[in-house]
């Protein structure tokens, strides 16, 4: 298998795929189509790495680094399990994924809680059960998050998150620190600045620190760069102005990985070495002792370690105004299950999962069952011209962000997520029924 699959992945002379030690034609049989699948010793591993190499990098400076699982890519109390069991500490946007992470056993104090406009019930719930970290968006939040800290008679420990203006990343829904988006605190017009004051005034904040995210799916290296030195710029002018110098600085995540044959990934080693120097560079030019850094790989983590299993229904061939012919592959599942395509204009890779074929190979694209043109799993793919209803179909690198953006278009039922390792299957969020569906409706 290329390396656009998982780890474990492999596939046997009969042509049908396993993973994790699991034969997927045995998965699908068990736990229906679409399925999530994630190779746990991929994901754990993967995470592992970020751990291990961003120490290594920053321990030459005699750094610390905390990695800090984006757990908005994919989130189960199970997979929260790993993460505390690989010693990353895990970040929340919502008080949804705050109660999965808590009932996955991470330590509050390991949590940091994220979002641009957090409701007075998560952050009165985030300080009664002290998370470590609350990354503060606003002036609103400011105040707001201060006048509950005094009620609970606590001190909210908190970041501000800056928009630096560093665009980076792949679509534009995904680039998150250009002025004109609704993430942070501008740099360049001082709100950052006065937003740091304020968390430094306030009676029941603790700032801790500053954050930023500028995208997602970065290859380039010069956009962190040139966001740390912003970041550290900004930590020694509120150093020169109060007098404290912020103990922790946040860069964020989104680094970028393979989702084709021939597309690109930014590797943890490679992500780690450079991100170190460039603090050492940036500190060298604005002064100021070594901050803990932290970091927050989500889809890099979760991304790589997952595939989604549909099964074939409709097969059917188009011609094209450039003379040619294009294989339609349907499937049972689609935009509810991987919203990315539809979205982003994301590109995947798919194979036939359960047989061989000699067939020679057509341009295909892989659609979904949902009532829209634009339902597209996978836009170009390579697909034997035999491929025929009831084959399964296995789709890549979308452990991140399928499940945890998919929804009930058309009242369809969501897909289960198992994990496998050493041959066996472990349910972390089972397949919705019709009695789930039913239940939601209010009959009249």
């Amino acid at each position: 298998m290329d390396a656009v699959w998982s780890a474990t992945a492999t596939r046997g002379d009969d042509g049908a795929i396993t993973v994790g030690g699991a034969d997927l034609r045995e998965l699908a049989g068990e736990f229906g189509t679409p399925l999530y699948v994630i190779d746990e010793a991929d994901m754990r591993a993967r995470a592992a790495e970020f751990r291990d190499q961003f120490a290594a990098a920053f321990a030459r400076h005699h750094a610390h680094v905390d990695v800090y699982y984006a757990s908005k890519a994919l989130l189960s109390s199970r997979i929260a399990r790993w993460m505390r069991e690989e010693d990353l500490s895990i970040d929340v946007a919502s008080g949804g994924e705050l109660e999965i992470a808590l009932r996955g056993g991470m330590p509050a104090a390991r949590i940091g809680l994220h979002g641009n406009n957090k409701s007075d019930a998560e952050l009165r719930r985030a300080l009664e059960v002290g998370v470590g970290r609350i990354v503060v968006d606003s002036f609103t939040e400011i105040e707001v998050l201060d006048a509950i800290a005094r009620e609970l008679d606590v001190v909210a420990p908190v970041m501000v998150r800056v928009t630096t203006g560093v665009h980076a990343g792949g679509h534009e829904y995904i680039a998150t620190s250009h002025e004109d988006q609704k993430f942070g605190l501008s740099l360049a017009s001082g709100a950052a600045f006065e937003a740091l004051l304020a968390c430094h005034d306030a009676t029941h904040l603790r700032l801790t620190g500053i954050h930023t995210h500028i995208g997602s799916q970065i290859l380039s290296l010069d956009a962190f760069q040139e966001s740390a030195e912003r970041m550290l710029r900004l930590r020694a002018a509120f150093a020169a102005e109060v007098g404290f110098e912020l103990p922790e600085v946040d860069l964020g995540g989104g680094y970028a990985i393979r989702y084709t044959e021939h597309g690109e990934e930014l590797t943890a080693h490679d992500a780690a070495f450079g991100m170190a120097d460039a603090v050492a560079e940036s500190l060298a030019k604005v002064g100021g002792n070594w901050p803990r850094l932290s970091i927050e790989p989500g889809r890099a983590i979760a991304g790589p370690a997952g595939l989604t299993l549909y099964r074939v229904g409709v097969v059917k061939h188009v011609d094209l105004d450039d003379g040619g012919r294009r294989q339609y592959v349907a499937v049972d599942g689609g935009m509810s299950d991987n919203m990315r395509t539809i979205t982003y204009g994301a590109e995947y890779s798919a194979a036939v999962a359960s047989r061989l074929s000699d067939a020679e190979p057509v341009l295909s694209r892989v659609v979904g069952k949902h009532c829209e043109s634009g339902d597209v799993v996978v836009r170009d793919v390579q697909l034997p011209a035999d491929v025929a209803r009831g084959d399964l179909l296995a789709v890549p690198a979308t452990g991140a962000y399928g499940r945890v953006m998919s929804n009930n278009y058309n009242a369809v039922l969501r897909p289960a997520v198992v994990s496998v390792r050493d041959g066996e299957a472990t349910v972390h969020i089972r397949r919705d029924t019709l009695d789930d569906l039913l239940s939601w409706d209010v009959a009249p």
